[in-house]
């Protein structure tokens, strides 16, 4: 069973309003193990809406639309839904009485375009509200069917877990689940990745279950998505450890977590685990690390804090950099020494670089150096070049320093 999913309203095409809509509906037809292809949106305008429905049926037995049922002059996918069936709209005296008792009951009076929401396409069936006024339909289009749902999120969410995923699963005579294992890599490009995995790839093409898909996700770092359609979650389990294991023995050393791990839960957990405490000393990021690291609940129990180095003269007389270029793998070690001495730390870590526009220390923008000091009085840094304009920079050395430190944690 293949259902695509169509959002109805200009707003959505301005940008006014974000369709959260169209994904919530996409993961729930996913877990039902409804396969979803297409994703469309179509501004208020008869012919265009009627067209996109025509659109996302063709390659479907089934579409999801969203929005477009309420009130008013231009809430037209009733309209474009009878003229996709070739039918005409009726009044429901059913559902007209069901809208002018709500009414009543919120002791509101109720204008005449109230209405409009009891017109149902001949042969058609409809979805009960329970928290609104504007019913959803079930209309069959040949061999096919269009559900109808309101735009208003939790009366969707109520219209699509009680009628439409049940209805969709009876259709399909089959139960299935489809589920997804997200593995977070940091360093390496989207295309070296692609590269790296080309046998996997060309063998996964071929057996076609699971499927591998590449989310570039800036600071969040590059996402590996397997994707398995199984009779249950055990067996999609079985098939997503298995592909995950071929997935690692190829690219393993840049795998830094799974699902909703992101780099500062990993790096705090691995500090936390050894029982060492982690302080940090920035410049080119000016407190994005300390940020990080403090959005992770449970963070206070390893970070000590941070020291936003970001003028020369901090580095020198607060963590005792030795005065010179301040953009070298030799500031950021004395950097990372002096936060250990001043935030009472196990392990300090310290950034300095250039984010641009110009040059610094005769340094590229791009420039990152990084430097980490352990318990043990062990002490590494390194430079790395990073892509972008300022913003992305910053982001980015936010990232590959905490990897940096991950990697040196073991």
């Amino acid at each position: 069973m293949k259902c695509n999913v169509v959002a109805v309203g200009t707003e959505l095409l301005l940008g006014q309003i974000v369709d959260t809509n169209s994904t919530w509906i996409g993961e729930h037809l996913a877990a039902a193990g409804i396969e979803s292809h297409l994703q469309l949106k179509v501004g208020d305008n008869l012919g265009r809406v009627a067209t996109a429905f025509r659109t996302a049926l063709e390659s479907a037995d089934a579409i999801v639309v969203c929005g477009g049922l309420g009130p008013t002059h231009d809430d037209l996918t009733r309209e474009a839904i009878a003229e996709v069936m070739g039918t005409e709209l009726v009044q429901d005296d059913g559902l007209v009485a069901v809208i002018a008792d709500l009414f009543a009951r919120r002791n509101r009076p109720m204008a005449g375009n109230n209405l409009r929401q009891a017109l149902v396409p001949i042969g058609a069936t409809v979805i009960p509200q329970t928290r609104g006024t504007a019913p959803g339909l079930v209309c069959p289009v040949g061999d096919k069917v269009i559900y109808a749902v309101p735009g208003v999120p939790h009366e969707m969410h109520d219209m699509m877990e009680r009628a439409v995923i049940p209805d969709l699963l009876a259709r399909s005579g089959e139960r299935a689940v489809i589920e997804s294992r997200v593995l977070r890599t940091w360093g390496e490009s989207e295309s070296g990745l692609n590269e790296r995995l080309e046998a996997v790839i060309t063998e996964l093409d071929t057996v076609g279950n699971p499927t591998l898909a590449f989310l570039a996700s800036g600071w969040e770092g590059i996402k590996v998505r397997l994707t398995a359609k199984a009779t249950d979650s055990v067996a999609a389990a079985r098939l997503l450890d298995e592909w995950e294991g071929r997935v690692r023995s190829v690219i393993g050393d840049i795998i830094f977590g799974v699902d909703a791990d992101t780099m500062e839960t990993v790096v705090l957990g691995a500090l936390a685990a050894r029982g060492w405490t982690l302080g940090v000393a920035e410049s080119v990021t000016g407190g994005l690390v300390a940020g990080r690291l403090t959005s992770v609940p449970g963070a206070s129990q390893v970070f000590r804090g941070g020291v936003v180095a970001y003028a020369s003269e901090v580095k020198f007389d607060v963590l005792g950099v030795e005065r010179g270029p301040v953009v070298s793998e030799r500031a950021a070690l004395e950097m990372a020494k002096g936060a250990r001495r001043v935030l009472g730390c196990d392990v300090a870590l310290a950034l300095t670089g250039v984010a641009g526009p110009d040059e610094q220390d005769g340094q590229a923008v791009g420039t990152l150096c990084v430097g980490v000091v352990l318990p043990d009085g062990r002490s590494e840094a390194a430079r790395l070049m990073l892509p972008g304009v300022r913003d992305q920079v910053r982001q980015l050395s936010v990232i590959s320093a905490l990897d940096f430190l991950r990697r040196r944690l073991g």
